[in-house]
């Protein structure tokens, strides 16, 4: 469809709107034209049409108003001739009635005579739409109107495939509809139209014909050759324009009076009362209701008269503004929060005791310094003393404890988890100015518990972060504080209220994360891992009738042995605490439960029932196991020590192999994923046995001519630490004597340069990783004799101890004193090669002169 196709389409009655039309035409989207055809066809010569405080873009179709002679003489040779196209410039100077060369801009646009119509006798429209660029190069004709020479101008258009452009096209549309939106002035189907334009050059030109507000603006963007340049000076002026006219809004609706929004609240206001009476609704308000409660609280002096001051002023606002609910709810929150209401503890230790043993199995020394915190609490009278935390791995009963310290006390439990906390306010609460203001999670604490004196587990609060809404680790402080929390401020309460009653038990996984001011106000007790035997007997008398009871069965329908909870703890986990493992019974349930219910008949249940689940059974149930044990291998070769190693699920054997090979230079090489410290132990073992060597009848020559290699097994594992000097050290004494390791010895300790052996931390794991081994005798330091005193001694047996101060004392244990079958004659080596490198020299011929 072309422009006349369109023009035609539209009522007949449109050069009667002509007249007040906006001076901007906007054809349908379904329009497509190509306005630069035909260029190269016109003649040299055009006549020129001047325009006042306007510029035409190419593309663009615009009316304009013709009144002056030499204009209309124009547009009535123009309908008397064949030729429709014109050449429009604009003039400098709008005062100018008669303008010349001089007197116009160089560009301007071809441009074609669509429409003519008459408004009178003395006015004609001319609907003109631009075609393409060009510059007036003369003026040939004055009378009976203008004639000029030009010169075309080609756009240099963007790529079809162009997305900055593109993107920058559809920002100026949006542009040119906000303004369109503020202006006011265009019809809604004409912007609607607007805004589903799609021909991005059209966009432009058009912006830039109607949108540029001065002369100056408009001369810059025509003479842009580049498209897109056009563009992006177009919209700098276009927001600019839209920057004001957005701020002369804002000063309209600033400005404007009030009073009607006034009077109209009074008059709803009395015809609310009115209502309200009439009604019999309006009788017992909410103050008095609030009055009467508020004298029955049991709270302080201060805070009474703070309470009856905010109910006065919640009586002077209107019941249907958002003021006078958010006052109600504040004024709720108070008559609600505990403030003298206090349980009464229950400082038995015994029965504290009795507590933490039913719901928990080992943890002694946890258990043992819960309950002296508990007794100092029961001396001194108050809560002022140290906030707890228990840190440890996950799932070995940090949270639970708290809920079991509460049961012995008698007092109420309150749960706040903080892990991915980051907004101050969740802790101190809301200032009342906001909207949706709320107390933090300290004061809804005590809401819920409804006793000014509970348990408070913070949870997780290594977790805390920060970011620009504050740090709630630093609110915490204050919280933490016995010579703080007596004061606690929450911004919602607005009023001092007292947490120095309550106990703070708070949990964590890394010490490490928590801030060191929050860290000094918290007194640490370490909830360890459990081992294999802990683990089977939580097994056995929590976890499993737990998960029997969870799944509609009781012990008479399933029977699962302890040689079955272990074989399930040694293969299918891998954790310091017991979730994987109720997790692993979970779904040996759910198995037994499946084969119970495929039975359709009472009868085929009860010939089915008991299930017993053996060990063997286990990979039947939950597939192949997941990790295997490692057992003792024995050692027949010399260099082949068994060692002792901790991790976070457990203690571990650990094998240190030793090799080593001839060479001219002597080096040692390390192997099997080991970190700088357990590097250095190598290291330092070396240099312990060449200093040492004689002790150990190793001649001091061989250092020199045999390269030394240190191996741990399973390389993809990461191993660090300095336990295993000892281990290292055996191993290497063992290769260059030839003297195989007892067989069931395993060991662990760090040495020094000197031969000292030195303690090391793990034992009870480490000491319960060697019995599961099958290691049957334990070389320790003297030192750790304490660690393994504490043990029990049901887990002990078995097993014998070595305890020793020096290296050499572990050596004499360690070695036998006969050497291996088939002993590497390390001298020969040596003596064969200082024999080859003598003849070598030998036949060096010297020069004669």
């Amino acid at each position: 469809m072309n422009i006349d196709t369109y023009l035609d389409s539209l009522d007949d009655d449109i050069e009667v709107e002509m007249n007040n039309m906006l001076p901007m035409i906007l054809p349908d989207d379904d329009m497509v034209y190509d306005y630069h055809e035909g260029m190269e066809q016109l003649p040299a010569t055009l006549p020129v049409l001047t325009l006042r405080s306007m510029i035409l873009f190419p593309g663009v179709t615009a009316p304009v108003m013709v009144a002056r002679e030499k204009s209309r003489n124009l547009i009535n040779a123009i309908e008397e001739s064949r030729n429709d196209h014109v050449l429009v410039v604009a003039q400098k100077s709008d005062q100018v009635e008669d303008p010349g060369m001089d007197d116009l801009f160089e560009v301007g646009v071809v441009a074609q005579v669509v429409r003519v119509m008459e408004v009178n006798d003395e006015i004609l429209t001319v609907i003109l739409q631009g075609k393409s660029r060009m510059r007036l190069q003369s003026i040939v004709q004055e009378q009976p109107f203008l004639v000029g020479t030009y010169k075309l101008l080609e756009d240099r258009l963007p790529s079809p495939n162009d997305m900055e452009f593109a993107a920058l096209a559809d920002t100026l549309k949006e542009t040119v509809v906000k303004l369109l939106l503020l202006q006011g002035e265009a019809p809604k189907p004409f912007i609607v139209s607007m805004s589903k334009m799609t021909n991005k050059e059209l966009i432009v030109n058009f912006a830039c014909t109607n949108f540029a507000q001065s002369m100056e603006e408009k001369t810059t963007l025509i003479l842009m050759d580049s498209l897109k340049s056009r563009a992006y000076q177009m919209q700098r002026y276009a927001n600019s324009l839209l920057q004001m006219l957005e701020l002369r809004h804002q000063i309209q609706m600033r400005t404007r009076s009030d009073m009607d929004k006034q009077q109209k609240d009074y008059f709803l206001q009395q015809q609310m009362r009115i209502i309200q009476e009439e009604l019999s609704e309006g009788d017992v308000d909410d103050h008095l209701t609030l009055m009467e409660e508020g004298e029955k609280k049991k709270w302080s002096k201060e805070v009474h008269e703070i309470f009856v001051k905010e109910v006065k002023r919640m009586q002077t606002m209107n019941q249907q503004s958002p003021e006078y609910s958010i006052q109600l709810q504040y004024l709720q929150t108070m008559l609600d929060l505990p403030w003298e209401e206090h349980t009464e503890d229950n400082f038995n230790i015994k029965n504290a005791e009795r507590i933490l043993n039913r719901d928990h199995y080992g943890l002694e020394k946890v258990k043992e310094r819960i309950l002296e915190h508990l007794a100092v609490l029961k001396l001194k009278g108050d809560m002022r003393s140290p906030i707890i935390c228990l840190y440890g791995p996950p799932g070995v009963g940090k949270t639970s404890l708290g809920k079991s310290i509460a049961d012995a006390l008698g007092r109420h439990y309150v749960r706040i988890s903080l892990g991915g906390l980051h907004d101050e306010a969740e802790i101190r609460g809301h200032r009342r100015t906001y909207i949706g203001a709320m107390p933090g999670r300290i004061i809804k604490g005590f809401l819920k518990a409804k006793s000014g004196n509970p348990v408070f587990v913070l949870d997780e609060i290594d977790k805390i972060s920060s970011n620009f809404r504050g740090d709630p680790s630093s609110a915490l402080l204050e919280v933490l504080d016995p010579e703080q929390n007596s004061t606690f401020h929450d911004n919602y309460l607005d009023i001092d209220y007292d947490l120095s009653r309550s106990l703070f038990i708070a949990t964590a996984n890394n010490v490490g994360d928590i801030p060191s001011p929050l860290l000094d106000r918290m007194e640490l007790i370490e909830v360890g891992g459990y081992i294999q035997e802990e683990k089977a007997e939580i097994a056995t008398r929590h976890l499993l009738p737990k998960e029997l009871e969870n799944h509609g069965m009781d012990k008479s329908q399933v029977r699962i042995g302890k040689r079955t909870i272990n074989a399930l703890i040694e293969n299918y986990t891998r954790e310091s605490g017991v979730r994987q493992l109720e997790k692993k019974i979970a779904a040996l349930l759910r198995k037994t439960a499946k084969k119970i219910a495929e039975q359709e008949s009472a009868e085929e249940q009860e010939q089915l029932l008991p299930i017993t689940i053996a060990p063997k059974d286990l990979q039947e149930y939950l597939g192949k196991p997941t990790y295997t044990r490692e057992m003792y291998e024995g050692n027949k070769q010399a260099g082949v020590v068994t060692g002792l190693a901790w991790t976070s699920v457990g203690g571990e054997i650990l094998t240190i192999e030793s090799a080593i090979s001839p060479s001219k230079s002597g080096r040692m090489s390390i192997t099997g994923n080991l970190g700088d410290v357990m590097k250095e132990s190598a290291i330092l073992a070396l240099e312990y046995i060449k200093s040492n060597a004689g002790l150990y009848g190793i001649p001091s020559d061989i250092f020199d001519y045999w390269n030394v290699h240190i191996h741990v097994p399973e390389g993809a594992i990461p191993k660090d630490g300095p336990s295993a000097g000892i281990t290292i050290t055996t191993s290497l004494i063992s290769t260059f004597t030839q003297r195989k390791v007892k067989a069931n010895i395993a060991m662990t300790g760090e040495i020094t340069l000197r031969g000292k052996l030195l303690p090391v931390g793990g034992i009870r794991e480490k000491i319960l990783a060697a019995k599961r081994a099958g290691i049957k005798t334990v070389i320790l330091c003297e030192q750790n004799r304490k660690d393994v005193e504490e043990i029990k001694p049901e887990y002990l047996k078995g097993l014998t101890f070595i305890y020793a101060t020096e290296v050499h004392e572990v050596i004499e244990q360690a070695l036998t004193k006969s050497m291996v079958d088939s002993p590497v004659d390390l001298m020969k080596h040596v003596q064969e090669y200082r024999q080859r490198t003598k003849s070598q020299q030998d036949t060096i011929s010297l020069p004669t002169c």
